[in-house]
């Protein structure tokens, strides 16, 4: 508004012709030019607001992703249609020795976010980077030493250490007795019921089994 009111004063003091009245707008001219370049800068919340304003909709937890490894990478794909099309300021990955964190902005009016914390080794920060593919965005962790990954975190692995634990066992008839206690929590009905008849069978067997001959 001031840069307007300015350059009406110019033009009018180009058409003025009496000393009075050119005086009257030099030194209105001064004072606006004065006031333009006092003006305090755009405050940062603003800037944070018109931001905040252009990410628009929610953000959506991603959950689904793929893997794959080679000698000097950790390759992570994230399918997220139309990816490809945003601009590429809108696709930022954080790396830490340990993490990163994937923020995908305003694609289809939805923010999009995934973290992995605890990685299984440590990773290169520098050497690490994202590429935008078609439907696809391809987080590249590049590992710190040349090594194959077994899984991606360090929480997977306890949990395949943990499970792997509950079935290896010294006594082969305990670790049956793992899976099929395994089988029988994650089955259906009809499966608790063939574990059931096996299960009232064998001990009929051992029952008679243990009964002495001459009785």
């Amino acid at each position: 508004q001031l840069q307007k009111d300015l350059e009406e004063v110019k033009e009018l003091l180009t058409n003025a012709t009496r000393k009075r009245v050119r005086d009257v707008l030099v030194a209105e001219k001064h004072k606006l030019e004065l006031e333009i370049k006092n003006q305090p800068p755009p405050k940062p919340k603003d800037v944070a607001e018109e931001e905040k304003s252009s990410l628009g909709g929610y953000t959506v937890k991603i959950n689904n992703y793929g893997w794959d490894q080679s000698d000097k990478f950790v390759k992570i794909y994230i399918s997220l249609n139309g990816v490809q099309k945003l601009p590429a300021e809108n696709v930022q990955v954080n790396f830490t020795e340990r993490s990163f964190d994937l923020l995908v902005k305003n694609l289809n009016g939805k923010n999009y976010t995934m973290t992995f914390n605890n990685l299984l080794k440590p990773i290169s920060v520098e050497g690490s980077s994202r590429k935008i593919k078609t439907d696809m965005v391809l987080v590249m962790c590049k590992k710190k030493r040349e090594e194959k990954w077994d899984c991606l975190t360090q929480v997977e692995k306890e949990s395949k250490e943990k499970e792997k634990a509950a079935y290896d066992t010294t006594d082969p008839s305990e670790g049956l007795m793992n899976i099929l206690k395994k089988m029988y929590a994650e089955g259906d009905d009809e499966m608790k019921r063939t574990i059931n008849k096996a299960w009232v069978e064998s001990r009929e067997k051992q029952y008679k089994g243990d009964i002495p001959m001459d009785i």
